[in-house]
């Protein structure tokens, strides 16, 4: 008698498997077939966090009384630390006891996020081009998709006239991400107060995704900063890349007390609470100073230096104001797609980076490099390139 067949739940049709995860393998089976393939791709530091971070970590692991479950809203002393590195860097006032929510990952928190705000059926404005797990995590939900374009010649920045003449009727939350990923552009207090009045006039809550502010950047600021913006926003944060823990998964969100009750029936059915001595950990890591800071963006400037000759030996333009880990060009006439400079690049010089059309259709001419690769590695890749093209 043959088995009955099994089939997944049908919101899985309206989502693929990440990028990455599929590309990656591919790599990995090519440098398993002696490729050595130099990988521009994935924004993973790697960089080791600070030595206080590190410290607090084993210090903390050896204590027999800190390896059961934690609080869902974390130790009183990681939300003081959240609350005072917000002060220190953004000019933000948080309540410590209810104002912010530490996280198992940002990432973990559009999932969250998108979880207490979104029924079946609401619209979503997600920006094109744009990280793609906004638009993943909304169809999880069943949520609709709303995307809003992103230009350069705009800055990369929403056009508020234009979302004012969409259908918001049914539209509950808005992504946004500044300093932005793929393409690097920063926000301005301005853009910030436009997006804050447009979420309140229409009853849209507003989410800036900021885990890039460190990177590259030398004046961070968050949407927080707004007059009211805790009435209608909600900034996620991480310590992934601006503390060179991104496999420690880390982060944070912010907003006002009621938004942070919500959130948390959601997350508190999903995990178990964060690992004491990794909130120790980042304790510390939330405590450096900005020469620490100071210490990756010499790095990752000369990395940069490097990026950029990649970018004009294979005929891209790019803005040199960019922000973040990653360098964002734009592809020359003489090639169809981001999609064909990389294959090209992966297949002939074993360079691997990413086409900009995994971030929307109006990345489809753009393609991006990581500038986490060490600087040897990074001018191997230059000369490979230069071979090919």
């Amino acid at each position: 008698m043959s088995a009955k067949q099994i089939i997944p739940a049908q919101r899985l049709g309206s989502v693929s498997e990440y990028y990455f995860s599929k590309k990656l393998q591919e790599v990995a089976e090519m440098n398993a077939a002696g490729k050595k393939v130099i990988s521009l791709g994935i924004g993973s530091p790697d960089f080791p966090p600070s030595e206080a971070t590190i410290e607090a970590l084993c210090d903390n692991a050896r204590k027999s009384d800190v390896h059961g479950y934690q609080s869902h809203i974390g130790i009183p002393e990681l939300r003081k630390a959240f609350s005072d590195w917000y002060k220190k860097w953004y000019r933000v006032d948080l309540n410590p006891a209810n104002e912010l929510l530490p996280l198992i990952g940002s990432k973990e928190g559009i999932i969250y996020i998108s979880l207490a705000f979104l029924n079946p059926g609401d619209n979503v404005l997600v920006p094109n081009p744009g990280y793609p797990t906004y638009s993943s995590n909304s169809k999880l939900v069943e949520a609709n998709i709303q995307t809003y374009d992103l230009d350069e010649n705009n800055n990369w920045q929403p056009d508020i006239d234009a979302l004012e003449k969409m259908d918001l009727s049914h539209t509950k939350l808005m992504w946004v991400n500044y300093p932005n990923m793929p393409t690097g552009a920063n926000a301005t207090m301005e853009l910030f107060e436009k997006l804050v009045a447009f979420g309140k006039k229409h009853g849209i809550v507003i989410v800036n995704d900021n885990p890039y502010s460190f990177i590259l950047n030398d004046h961070p600021i968050s949407i927080l900063e707004v007059e009211g913006a805790k009435d209608i926003c909600i900034e996620l944060n991480s310590m992934s890349k601006a503390h060179n823990m991104p496999g420690w998964r880390m982060g944070m969100l912010a907003s006002n007390p009621q938004f942070i009750q919500w959130i948390l029936k959601v997350e508190s059915n999903i995990e178990s609470g964060i690992f004491k001595p990794i909130q120790m950990a980042a304790i510390a890591a939330l405590n450096s100073e900005a020469d620490w800071y100071e210490g990756n963006n010499k790095a990752y400037r000369a990395r940069r230096i490097i990026a950029e000759e990649i970018m004009n030996v294979l005929g891209c333009t790019f803005d040199p104001k960019q922000s973040g880990m990653f360098l964002w060009g734009k592809i020359p006439a003489k090639y169809k797609s981001g999609e064909e400079v990389a294959d090209k690049l992966l297949y002939e010089a074993n360079v691997f980076l990413t086409p900009g059309f995994i971030f929307g259709s109006n990345g489809e001419r753009y393609i991006r490099i990581s500038l986490c690769c060490k600087e040897a590695q990074l001018e191997e890749a230059l000369e490979r390139v230069k071979k090919v093209v």
